[in-house]
């Protein structure tokens, strides 16, 4: 196995900074799941144990001018690797001017990741500092846990509000329960609902449009202003929410009823699905 790679240009360098601190504001270790193609960040839950589970997908030619990567064998040609977000972010928070990012799987006798950085120190001259932190080899016969969710017959896939109202609206709305009521169609109408013993809160959404959903992932008996409903916990969606760094171009929510629900992210140059599980 190896992985090496390289980021020169500075918008790509800037997002994939943006990428890192967003995962160490939801987690303190997260897995990568290299590909030949493009990389993988995967914060895992899974619905049996009520967490919430995220996928961020960095496409290669967006971020990287350089990235050679060989998988396990010919047949998994792959590599997933556990790594501690606590180790990587001081690497990646240096003041000075960040001129070129280079990242290295070392597979020798230990997994060992290395971050090369050439910065632009005092009097514009350039220093190089390398970072050297120990990774976990996940090894082939654990990787069917780590698959991203197949959400199939989709009761809504509806765009959100813009995101700073939206996390305005469910700060303020979390003294009333634990539990968030979203409710949804394919009328471009969202409710998002708390209620207690003494009181019931409701804020309404309407002409947020929908995504059309194509017939292999929509459930084809629900009619366009028929509401979906699910619970769910009101601080997995305000933990994810407190960690999106930038905003998204586009933005949308998408149900399965009283099953599982995600938020899928489109930001100019990757994209973030956060799957959280519906309350009982």
């Amino acid at each position: 196995m190896r992985f090496r790679a390289e980021i020169v240009d500075q918008d790509s360098l800037g997002h994939f900074k943006r990428v890192i601190r967003m995962l160490a504001k939801l987690a303190k270790g997260c897995i990568l799941h290299i590909c030949p193609d493009k990389l993988n960040f995967i914060l895992l839950g899974s619905q049996e144990s009520g967490r919430a589970s995220l996928w961020c997908e960095l496409l290669k030619e967006n971020f990287f001018s350089k990235f050679q990567m060989k998988g396990v064998s010919a047949e998994y040609n792959e590599i997933y690797l556990q790594l501690q977000l606590e180790n990587l972010t001081p690497a990646l928070n240096n003041s000075h001017s960040t001129e070129i990012l280079k990242i290295k799987f070392i597979n020798k006798y230990s997994g060992i990741f290395k971050i090369c950085i050439k910065l632009l120190c005092e009097s514009n001259r350039s220093c190089i500092m390398t970072y050297y932190f120990p990774i976990e080899v996940i090894p082939t016969h654990l990787w069917n846990k780590l698959q991203e969710p197949m959400v199939p017959n989709l009761d809504v896939s509806i765009y959100l509000p813009i995101l700073k109202t939206l996390k305005n609206v469910v700060e303020k709305m979390k003294h009333v329960s634990n539990y968030l009521i979203i409710e949804a169609n394919q009328n471009g109408e969202l409710n998002l609902k708390m209620e207690n013993e003494l009181v019931s809160v409701t804020t309404y959404f309407q002409d947020l449009g929908n995504p059309h959903l194509v017939p292999e992932i929509a459930s084809e008996d629900r009619q366009p202003e028929e509401k979906a409903e699910m619970h769910i916990n009101v601080y997995q969606l305000l933990h994810f929410l407190g960690g999106v760094q930038d905003n998204p171009t586009k933005a949308t929510f998408n149900m399965v009823r009283n099953r599982i629900s995600y938020f899928e992210f489109l930001f100019e140059i990757y994209s973030v699905k956060y799957f959280i599980p519906a309350l009982n």
